[in-house]
């Protein structure tokens, strides 16, 4: 899969252009030009999404986001958004509770059972392989993270998940992710569930997203303002005054032309309903 870190031309995107993904590492949106055969793998470039980006893409049309591969991004017509039945994938290991749900178990190597702090008081708990617990928290988009054990595999890793998901949440909402974005986390309550289940002082995450927010960012889903940062999968995007909270994932399977949409948005006054 092709990625350049310059936006695409107006040229390009008269031709048609679609929101295929998102990547919350770079961060970054993937837009795939539609040319030629339909059913030929096109080629999809990355769009940073560093703060101080400006976009200026209108929503059109949702359906299927297709499928990108590391040939390219195959097109979908099916108007089930993000993606169809076809083009659904399911990862089978976020359903594992110890009991392995694969012909053959493959997570042979140390993993890590975490908690996680998303502000101001939702906590959760989850696993990971353990060279990946730190990008792994910022994925996620959380405020705090730490390490509760290292165990030598993910059978044993999510046996312990389960035992710790009968009393904090193993899955958070991005309503509840979205409602904190301007708040801290509560750090007495984090301390208490730190308390609970001894993880000491060492090993603990503290990630600062560089959104600067006072108040709560109004929820919409645009592709048009200055990027002030991503939060997980949450785009803050500043425009004509008011601060915007896009999930990025409901742009995933539109089609986009150049321009603003002209539609009126929620000003930030709606923002404390």
């Amino acid at each position: 899969m092709a990625r350049n870190s310059t936006a695409f031309s107006r040229r390009r995107l008269r031709q048609g252009v679609q929101i295929v993904g998102y990547d919350t590492s770079g961060p970054g949106l993937l837009l795939s030009h539609a040319a030629g055969d339909a059913d030929a793998p096109t080629e999809v470039e990355f769009v940073p999404l560093d703060p101080g980006t400006e976009l200026d893409y209108a929503l059109g049309e949702r359906h299927c986001a297709g499928t990108v591969t590391d040939a390219g991004h195959v097109r979908c017509p099916e108007p089930t958004a993000p993606q169809c039945p076809q083009h659904r994938s399911t990862w089978v290991c976020a359903k594992c509770t110890g009991t392995c749900l694969k012909d053959e178990m493959d997570c042979t190597e140390p993993h890590v059972v975490y908690l996680a702090a998303f502000a101001p008081d939702t906590f959760k708990v989850g696993v990971t392989k353990e060279w990946r617990l730190e990008t792994r928290l910022r994925e996620q988009g959380a405020d705090r993270g730490v390490r509760v054990t290292t165990v030598p595999d993910g059978r044993i890793a999510r046996e312990r998940e389960a035992e710790i998901a009968e009393s904090v949440a193993d899955r958070v909402r991005v309503p509840d992710k979205r409602a904190g974005l301007h708040r801290a986390v509560d750090a007495d309550a984090w301390e208490e569930l730190l308390a609970e289940y001894g993880t000491g002082d060492g090993d603990r995450y503290g990630f600062d997203y560089g959104l600067d927010l006072r108040d709560r960012p109004v929820a919409e889903t645009v592709a048009a303002g200055t990027v002030r940062g991503v939060k997980g999968r949450l785009l803050v995007l500043d425009r004509a005054g008011t601060t915007y909270v896009v999930d990025l994932r409901d742009l995933v399977g539109h089609e986009i032309t150049p321009g603003a949409a002209g539609r009126d948005l929620q000003a930030s006054l709606g923002a404390w309903e």
